[in-house]
């Protein structure tokens, strides 16, 4: 099965992959925190903070769901094409450090892919514990991005305390 129909083929699959940005043939983890972003600014033009915190929770239980499933289906403990950990956790980084600036927002961006790609320390560890199938896997495919969330909301908490 080609990405592209494993995409429509099921529920789970259309919410992990991102609604799609998963099936970039270049760096989809990036592109997944792109449209994060992109879908963020429009959360925020209908949504009130708590509201937004009620939506990414909700993602968060869903995306366990979703990742789960898709992962199993995929035959692959953690599919690069796979982008809903990107998601949920970068409109995480994104609903605790705003207000920011457009370049402040750029620096969280920068920062949360560096995490996420690189995993040094303890995003690493977080993307080696949970490592497998079933709803652990799904759990540890959402687990080192918001670990990846936790160390950049640490670097720009220290930034914005200087």
């Amino acid at each position: 099965m080609n990405r592209a129909h494993l995409l429509l083929s099921h529920p789970a699959h259309f919410i992990a992959l991102g609604f799609g940005a998963g099936l970039s043939p270049v760096a989809p983890g990036t592109v997944g925190t792109l449209w994060a972003w992109a879908t963020y600014g429009v959360l925020q033009s209908w949504l009130s903070p708590a509201e937004i915190g009620v939506v990414i929770a909700v993602s968060l239980l869903v995306g366990w769901w979703a990742c789960t499933v898709s992962a199993e289906n995929m035959g692959v403990a953690d599919p690069g094409a796979i982008v809903w950990d990107e998601v949920v956790a970068f409109w995480l980084v994104l609903w605790l450090w705003m207000p920011a600036s457009f370049w402040a927002q750029c620096v969280a961006f920068a920062l949360f892919r560096f995490f996420d790609a690189a995993k040094p320390g303890p995003v690493g560890w977080a993307d080696r514990v949970f490592k497998g199938h079933g709803w652990r896997g799904g759990w540890g495919i959402l687990f080192d991005d918001l670990v990846a969330a936790f160390c950049t909301l640490l670097v720009l908490a220290i930034w914005r305390a200087t």
